[in-house]
């Protein structure tokens, strides 16, 4: 009997579980006829807030534009360099040219695949306005020696949680630990939407204010611009979806950590751990395994994902190819070799399957056809 697929996220499960909930808040929202921002994203912003720990929080319309809006609302503009990771999705780095600024590289860590603060440091110029640590895959980056980079040198810090929501560094939440920070509620995220939509947080109410009013075209009065803005208002069935996620998100984050810790013991279990690197969670902070990535020799990194998906389990590579290396970003003359570590991890990555709702025996599956093309490659090789 052949098994049951592993999908690399299962988004159906949560809208089962919730149905009742999410077709009742979709049919209320329709009912109003409010379309766009209005009462149901107010509230939404409020219990947001609350549960990040921030001072405010302002829903837009996705985690692309929520960078944007933040690198804007902090002043980030023509001549301005922004410091990012060169090993993070693309919407990092395309914030930054977006508004006219440059994007400067610096490497990570290549145990946690975060900023690396002594390559930060490195960067720093007369015109660095900014850096942009990504919490990547559900951990936060090494904010302490982030922010005394940041504050020696008078730059903002702009915190791109995309995929980190609930994630802690020392006891304290991500999108709390910059001046400003950036979500993202794409549906695959720790509270994802069922379509695009983002979110931007800070404890200043005078950025709150402008990001606000940067949202609607720069407009804190209709139809009077203060500022030359965008369109990137949040809709309100996504902000009533989410409002309905959101209590659960706690419990979702919990089962992750489990799911997280299952596969660890897996690894062992099957005999990979000689071949598959498992992520690295730092001690003074909460991974909350919005991905669960690992690392293989790069010989083996592309046959082994081929592997996965013809046994029908779910794969991705995150990322194949480092921004400084994108053909977009060919004007700012980075070579192959300027960021060795982020170049070692586009090779060697992949993301397993996980999704709060995995079960044992899926995980125990996607270790099981790992575990079968190690051992095919090395009969292949005796």
């Amino acid at each position: 009997m052949t098994p049951a697929p592993v999908p690399l996220c299962d988004i159906q499960a949560q809208y089962q579980a919730l149905r009742p909930e999410l077709d009742a808040a979709v049919l209320r929202v329709l009912g109003t006829g409010q379309a766009i921002l209005g009462p149901e994203v107010a509230a939404f912003e409020a219990e947001a807030a609350k549960a990040t720990g921030a001072g405010y929080a302002v829903g837009c319309s996705s985690g692309t534009d929520a960078l944007i809006l933040a690198l804007h609302a902090v002043g980030v503009g023509p001549g301005d360099e922004v410091i990012v990771p060169p090993f993070t999705f693309f919407a990092t780095a395309s914030a930054v040219a977006r508004l006219g600024a440059k994007p400067v590289f610096a490497d990570i860590d290549p145990l946690t695949f975060n900023l690396d603060p002594a390559q930060v440091a490195a960067k720093v110029t007369d015109k660095t306005r900014a850096v942009i640590p990504v919490h990547l895959f559900g951990q936060c980056c090494d904010m302490d020696a982030i922010r005394r980079i940041a504050s020696d040198n008078r730059f903002y810090v702009v915190e791109d949680a995309a995929q980190s929501m609930g994630a802690e560094y020392k006891g304290v939440p991500c999108g709390t630990l910059g001046e400003v920070s950036a979500f993202s509620f794409y549906p695959t995220k720790n509270l994802g939407a069922v379509g695009d939509a983002g979110m931007v947080t800070t404890d200043s109410p005078e950025l709150a204010a402008r990001l606000k009013a940067l949202r609607v075209h720069g407009s804190e009065v209709k139809y009077y611009h203060k500022h030359l803005g965008y369109n990137m208002r949040l809709d309100a069935i996504q902000a009533a979806i989410l409002r309905v996620k959101l209590p659960h998100v706690p419990r979702w984050l919990a089962q992750r950590e489990a799911a997280g810790a299952r596969y660890d013991k897996l690894v062992e279990t099957y005999q990979l751990h000689g071949f598959m690197r498992r992520p690295v969670a730092k001690a003074d902070r909460r991974h909350v395994f919005n991905q669960y990535v690992v690392r293989v020799p790069a010989a083996h990194r592309d046959a082994l994902v081929q592997h996965l998906k013809d046994s029908k389990v779910g794969v991705e590579i995150y990322y194949p190819l480092s921004l400084h290396l994108q053909e977009c970003f060919a004007y700012l003359g980075y070579r192959p070799g300027d960021f060795p570590a982020a170049e070692a991890a586009t090779r060697e990555v992949l993301a397993l399957p996980m999704f709060p709702e995995i079960t044992e025996s899926q995980q125990a599956r996607v270790m099981d056809v790992c575990a079968t093309y190690l051992r095919g490659r090395l009969r292949s090789a005796a």
